[in-house]
């Protein structure tokens, strides 16, 4: 019999599931992001226990695995100064003549719409290591960057 007519089940057809990837490096967090890491494994920890959907405990169980080991690898950087640009610091910025502002924070933590980039970031990887005044190149254009103010993530 050939190949084409047989069938070994529905699993054969559906598409697979892999797991979530785990970003590369180290896995910095704030204390905020740490505390939104630990949320995040108790809600899928009940959300497993309740579960009887074969399909939806699956699922819940590979996010539980990922956000158990963003738990257990999670690095809390000591406390950045704010006279230059690090992780857990918020920025503002002149990119291009328009002021920016953004605050420099774990691949978890990250989500743009709230001002909130990852430290690998391109945009991130740019202000790293600048000071108050200093200009910094981006996106192929020399002093495209220059920094107004950097306070620490959390202080006033």
């Amino acid at each position: 019999m050939s190949v084409a007519f047989r069938r070994e089940g529905d699993d054969e057809h559906l598409e697979p599931k892999f797991e979530l990837p785990i970003p590369v490096g180290p896995n910095w967090v704030t204390a905020r992001g740490l505390q939104l890491i630990k949320d995040r494994v108790v809600a899928l920890q009940a959300e497993v226990a309740a579960l009887t959907d074969e399909t939806a405990l699956k699922i819940a169980k590979r996010d539980l695995r990922y956000w158990n080991i963003r738990q257990s690898t999670a690095e809390l950087p000591p406390v950045p100064s704010g006279e230059k640009v690090e992780f857990g610091t918020k920025v503002t910025f002149l990119l291009n003549g328009k002021e920016k502002m953004l605050s420099i924070v774990g691949d978890d933590e990250a989500d743009p719409t709230q001002a909130l980039i990852s430290f690998s970031a391109p945009i991130s990887r740019a202000l790293m290591g600048c000071e108050p005044g200093d200009f910094g190149d981006f996106a192929g254009r020399e002093d495209a960057i220059e920094i107004l103010t950097i306070t620490a993530i959390g202080q006033p």
